[in-house]
């Protein structure tokens, strides 16, 4: 019986990256968000930018708003009225980002090339230095690869598999989804606050714990640090991703919480926040 399907370690690796604006600590734009600019600006329209680019059009106007807020001067106009009935359109400021977003992305992938081709590694390496530079104020960010969206009447279920094996589950909006760019097969990482993840201990069964939090991971305590009010403990999980919790010193105590001992992290599926590099 052969297979059609290509053996990965035989592939020509190529590498990956983008490059994208920021005003101050904010993100103004990257590829995304300059590909809606470009289509704005060709169909005059903002609905039919929204379809080209594939996002709604909320996603669409949402988008906008935020890069003439962050810009500080409009980048995209509306007209009303008109000979043509009103449209979209671009600001001289919005051109001239387009063409230095383009110029700064060709040198970009110059500097890609190059570097491919002199540094061994360079692709693994550049897309791992992109990935811890994400700046978060939660404590757990975990790294994996979507493998299922079940879409519902509102909001979409997302699971994301993560290196070793373990799956996580996050429920977000349509339009997150849309805007997100989630599809199956796709790289996206999730942040969880340490301080939403209770921690529980049993007889090591691996039979799922009977609880209205949908993730459950289990792994064995790699550190306990006791502070003043709570204590920290993090999770080493198989395949190597850590996650932490913060529990009270008597929930320490009761759960008998010591480094190489086994627990379980829960979390709900609603206090999982997905993110993907844009």
């Amino acid at each position: 019986m052969t297979s059609d399907r290509t053996d990965p370690s035989l592939e020509t690796l190529e590498l990956g990256g983008s490059v994208w604006f920021q005003a101050g600590a904010q993100t103004l734009g990257g590829a995304s968000r300059i590909a809606l600019l470009e289509a704005i600006g060709e169909t005059g329209s903002i609905t039919s930018a929204a379809k080209e680019v594939g996002i709604s059009y909320k996603g669409a106007w949402d988008a906008v708003d935020t890069m003439n807020n962050l810009a500080g001067e409009p980048l995209v106009v509306r007209l009303t009225g008109g000979k043509g009935g009103g449209g979209t359109t671009l600001t001289p400021r919005a051109v001239k980002l387009i063409e230095t977003f383009r110029a700064v992305e060709r040198e970009h992938r110059r500097f890609l090339e190059r570097a491919g081709a002199a540094i061994e590694g360079f692709a693994t390496d550049w897309d791992l230095i992109g990935r811890i530079g994400v700046k978060t104020s939660a404590r757990n960010q975990l790294y994996g690869t979507v493998s299922a969206i079940t879409r519902g009447a509102v909001n979409d279920e997302i699971a994301l598999t993560l290196p070793g094996g373990h799956a996580i589950v996050s429920v977000i909006t349509h339009e997150s989804t849309e805007t997100l760019g989630l599809a199956e097969g796709a790289a996206a990482f999730a942040l969880i606050k340490a301080s939403w993840v209770v921690l529980l201990v049993d007889n090591a069964s691996g039979t799922p714990l009977k609880l209205s939090a949908r993730n459950q991971l289990r792994g064995t305590v790699q550190s306990v640090k006791r502070g003043a009010v709570n204590a920290e403990v993090s999770l080493m999980l198989h395949g190597g991703a850590v996650i932490t919790a913060v529990v009270t010193h008597g929930s320490l105590d009761t759960l008998g919480l010591v480094e190489g001992g086994s627990a379980v992290a829960a979390f709900k599926a609603s206090s999982v926040i997905l993110g993907v590099k844009d």
